[in-house]
């Protein structure tokens, strides 16, 4: 796909010449950011060990204070080390490491300017970009949905890495944690790495709970009202163990 083409064209370009263009902006990296970025890196991985991705597609951030940790552009989530850590600050600056981030920086930066997000998952999840392609919004096939804020949306399409996008993603995912980019993919965000992937992850499966609930012939799948799905939510704020 031309997303992943171009990002493998940019990571092989950037390596190449780290020393010469990515010098200027390198700083050290302090103790709170490499924690995050180890962390950064075992979620990516997860989104290819749980078939959320192919190969360098989609990409994975955390904000640590006003730095933004993000993944690297066409570099294969098993090949990151420590010394690949890639950081902005919240107006794109790159502040850390001579690695190029993802091109889809542009709707990492907007989730961080607009919500209290501290860290983002965006995937091709298989089902959910199907999903993108029917609707204008998932239907209420499972209660679920109200620990996303509701009904997920889709956000129309636009070329990927490009502010269209993010203003359409944003539009999305007003009172929302998470949307689907039509003809793309998955966009999540949550207080913590694992929140996030947690939410791309149900997000996935529900897709595929509609779709395969609505593939059999002669019937249609039951929906929650709007009143389910956001009693079901309230409900979903006190879920867990708490702690003293």
């Amino acid at each position: 796909m031309a997303e992943q083409r171009r990002d493998e064209r940019d990571g092989r370009d950037v390596r190449e010449g780290a020393q010469a263009v990515g010098e200027p902006w390198r700083r050290r990296v302090h103790a709170e950011e490499a924690h995050a970025w180890d962390e950064l890196v075992v979620t990516a991985r997860r989104t290819v060990s749980d078939g959320l991705v192919v190969g360098t597609s989609g990409n994975v951030s955390v904000r640590v204070g006003d730095i933004v940790l993000v993944t690297p552009s066409g570099v294969p989530y098993d090949r990151l080390t420590p010394d690949d850590t890639v950081g902005v600050d919240l107006d794109g600056r790159q502040v850390l490491g001579t690695l190029l981030p993802t091109s889809e920086l542009p709707m990492h930066l907007a989730v961080y300017r607009n919500t209290g997000a501290q860290a983002v998952v965006h995937t091709h999840a298989v089902h959910a970009t199907a999903v993108s392609t029917l609707v204008p919004e998932l239907p209420s096939i499972h209660y679920m949905s109200g620990a996303l804020g509701g009904p997920v949306r889709v956000a129309p399409y636009a070329t990927y890495g490009t502010e269209e996008l993010a203003e359409n993603m944003l539009h999305a995912l007003a009172d929302r944690s998470a949307c689907l980019l039509q003809n793309h993919g998955t966009m999540a965000y949550g207080n913590s790495l694992d929140q996030a992937f947690d939410r791309t992850a149900q997000l996935e499966w529900m897709c595929r709970l509609w779709l395969t609930a609505s593939s059999v012939p002669g019937l249609s799948p039951t929906l929650l009202s709007g009143e389910q799905v956001a009693e079901a939510g309230e409900r979903l704020r006190g879920y867990g163990q708490r702690r003293g």
